[in-house]
């Protein structure tokens, strides 16, 4: 039996200053943007080559609810990754050496859910 993880819903208390964030900051495509009815929308954006998303929008999430923490990024280059989004507006941390190979950098969408970007030399 499969168990795949495809979709991860963030509290956001501006959807759409978060759509901005992840589309023109971050680099996420937006896979749709639909407002069902009920004052619902929902907001599906998907990272670059993952299979997983993340979902925000209203009547999603309570958006005044627990941030999510440390959700992982996993790339291949951490310091071109790093420089885009610092190119974009995006307040990344420096890079940490974990050892073993493991680097590290990290930083937060307007309403603080937190993102690590990981990079394994292999």
């Amino acid at each position: 039996m499969d168990m795949r993880l495809e979709l991860v819903p963030l509290p956001s208390t501006d959807v759409d200053r978060s759509k901005a964030f992840y589309i023109d900051q971050v680099g996420f495509l937006l896979d749709h943007d639909v407002e069902p009815g009920n004052g619902m929308r929902v907001i599906q954006l998907t990272p670059p080559g993952s299979a997983c998303s993340i979902v925000i929008g209203v009547g999603i999430s309570d958006p005044q609810g627990a941030r999510v923490q440390g959700l992982h990024l996993v790339v291949d280059d951490l310091d071109a990754v790093r420089r885009m989004l610092l190119g974009n507006g995006v307040q990344v941390s420096a890079v940490s050496d974990m050892g073993g190979g493991v680097h590290y950098a990290y930083f937060s969408d307007p309403d603080g859910n937190s993102w690590a970007l990981q990079q394994i030399s292999r």
